[in-house]
């Protein structure tokens, strides 16, 4: 044969397992083959050593570049978002050419869109990159305002939790029998100012402040969408609100704290499905019961928020947002008590702890303009009043009412006493009699009790009981007069001169519908409306509000009107005791517009 053939050449390397032992020559070209395999397996080994590396790679070693990545959630979601975020550090790998880890803080929602729109009571600047506030509300609010106004939408939803009714389990079947299954109508009807003599005798309502608490507002905007389907008029909402604004809690803690107390109504509170399950998971189960509204409810859905700035910080945001809605992270939320996103609950969920698994049915959220309009409509009710009551004691209000038993003075007071029923005692009210020469020759009005908190002692005695008192002690005056006019400019002078700008400032006349009638003169018809068109202050509003019962009279009423009007006042004609109710809440109602409100009257 011609000789041997080398097999380790045709495999294009050197193989000295097959190579016989001693010296051997070899050219040039045959040296560089075991040299370049040699040089590819150290790369190989240096591509593998460094991806080995690079793979157990820790946030916290040295030569790592860091994002930190800073979020604030919702107080009551902010355990489960610290879990769900420690979890994801222990698990995290270097993205791109550095290392996020993930702080969670908890941040009041009401305080933080303050803080971003710069508005109201602010708790700092926000700077973080990742926000989980509990409503989507807050987030409509904050892209409405002038700041807010490029704050993104939301990239999804981290839980959800609905807005629930919620009373002491010993409460519970006392609660039934008061207003049947738990519903939005049964409670707006317990919570009505104009109806003091209705179910709300047995029951105390505790809601949640809405403009600082989403769980509030959501309710209001559920139990406002049900009046409205039922076809219920504007006053008894306005009757509602005007309620509920006096017993409003700022906390779910302080509602829990007021249901403890010891009070002869039945109480019932409005809070998120998760606020039941974490009071009654830090007490004992069961202790507090979630009543679910037959109507349906509003959820808190907990949105999440990109509102990091820098490009590394934006796409580590939207990669945690990503695991925040999660397999695992959703096993997280709903043991803490939160539903996921679907309305699916967990096992903390249960019955023995006073909630119900099952997916409650939902309202649909209403629009950015009702949102709004409700908002306005609380804050402007929250405001206090301060009244000034003329009472007409002149000879005619002794003659027979239209509609109720006695004379017309006793129908004014039992209105006057009725109307006085639907103020908070933080309202400053006081009364005036007014016919002609009652102090004094000339001088048509007397103060019978001065301005000042209807819930302030008087002598030891509560102004509301002292007004009422003065109330039921009123007599015609026989030979009296209606010395309207000059009454109304004293009031108006004096009201002037103490105008409070934190409050609604209204002149109350109660009359019977026959208008001035002084014959020694006075201040005339043209001259009064002359006096409240010239001097009416649209920055300081003043307005004047007339009931007057069994007015008859054409030209009387064409003047009262016409001084209603001047004011962006109104004037009322009830025809009998049965309407005063209502005449009270649309004067109240006009609180959501003024001083813009037309004059118009009955």
């Amino acid at each position: 044969m011609g000789g041997r053939h080398r097999t380790d050449d045709l495999d294009g390397g050197y193989n000295p397992y097959h190579e016989p032992a001693g010296r051997r020559r070899a050219s040039r070209g045959k040296v560089l083959v075991p040299l370049a395999g040699a040089v590819a397996l150290a790369v190989l080994l240096g591509v593998a050593a460094y991806v080995i590396v690079s793979r157990d790679r820790t946030c916290g070693q040295a030569g790592v570049a860091k994002v930190a990545l800073n979020v604030v959630a919702s107080p009551d979601i902010e355990p489960a978002i610290a879990k769900i975020a420690a979890a994801y550090n222990g698990a995290a790998t270097p993205q791109g050419d550095g290392c996020v880890t993930v702080a969670v803080k908890s941040g009041d929602s009401a305080s933080v869109t303050n803080a971003i729109a710069g508005s109201g009571a602010t708790s700092g600047k926000f700077d973080a990159d990742l926000w989980i506030p509990d409503s989507s509300l807050w987030v409509s609010k904050l892209r409405a305002s002038h700041k807010g106004a490029g704050l993104p939408e939301p990239s999804g939803s981290a839980a959800r939790s609905p807005v629930v009714l919620a009373a002491p389990k010993s409460v519970v079947e006392k609660l039934r029998g008061a207003f049947g299954e738990p519903s939005w109508s049964g409670l707006m009807s317990a919570a009505n100012a104009a109806t003091p003599d209705g179910i709300g005798r047995n029951i105390r309502v505790l809601p949640l402040d809405p403009t600082v608490n989403a769980a509030g507002l959501s309710a209001i905007l559920a139990g406002a969408s049900v009046l409205k389907g039922s076809g219920t008029g504007e006053e008894q909402l306005v009757g509602v609100l005007r309620q509920l604004s006096e017993s409003a809690v700022s906390t779910p803690a302080n509602m829990f704290a007021t249901m403890t107390k010891q009070s002869s109504r039945a109480p019932i509170g409005i809070v998120s499905e998760q606020g039941v399950w974490a009071y009654n998971d830090k007490t004992k189960p069961g202790t507090i019961v979630a009543l679910y509204p037959a109507e349906g409810t509003i959820s808190l859905d907990y949105p999440i928020v990109v509102t990091a700035k820098e490009q590394a910080a934006r796409e580590a945001a939207k990669k945690f947002a990503t695991a925040l809605t999660g397999a695992d992270a959703g096993k997280t939320v709903r043991d803490h008590g939160f539903r996921t996103p679907d309305g699916k609950g967990g096992a903390a969920l249960g019955r023995e702890n006073g909630l119900d698994p099952a997916t409650p049915r939902a309202i649909k959220m209403p629009d950015a303009a009702q949102v709004t309009r409700l908002s306005q409509a609380w804050s402007r009710l929250k405001l206090g009043g301060r009244l000034l009551a003329l009472l007409d004691i002149s000879g005619t209000m002794a003659l027979p009412a239209v509609g109720a038993p006695g004379d017309r003075m006793r129908l004014i007071a039992q209105t006057a006493i009725e109307g006085l029923k639907l103020f908070p005692d933080k309202t400053e009210a006081g009364t005036w009699i007014f016919s002609t020469n009652l102090n004094g020759q000339g001088v048509d009005y007397r103060e019978t009790v001065p301005v000042g908190p209807i819930g302030q002692k008087l002598n030891g005695v509560p102004r509301r009981e002292v007004i009422t008192r003065s109330l039921s002690r009123l007599r015609a005056k026989a030979t009296g007069d209606t010395g309207l006019n000059d009454t109304l400019a004293a009031a108006y002078d004096k009201m002037k001169a103490e105008y409070e700008a934190d409050k609604i400032n209204t002149i109350l006349v109660f009359t019977d519908g026959v208008g001035n009638d002084d014959p020694e003169g006075g201040i005339t018809n043209s001259e009064i409306l002359k006096k409240l068109r010239d001097e009416f202050d649209r920055t300081q509003p003043i307005s004047v509000i007339i009931v007057a019962l069994g007015a008859d009279d054409a030209a009387g009423r064409r003047q009262m009107r016409a001084i209603a009007q001047a004011t962006q006042g109104q004037a009322f004609f009830p025809r009998n005791a049965l309407e005063i109710r209502k005449v009270f809440l649309e004067g109240i109602s006009r609180r959501l517009c003024a001083p813009n409100c037309g004059g118009s009257g009955q």
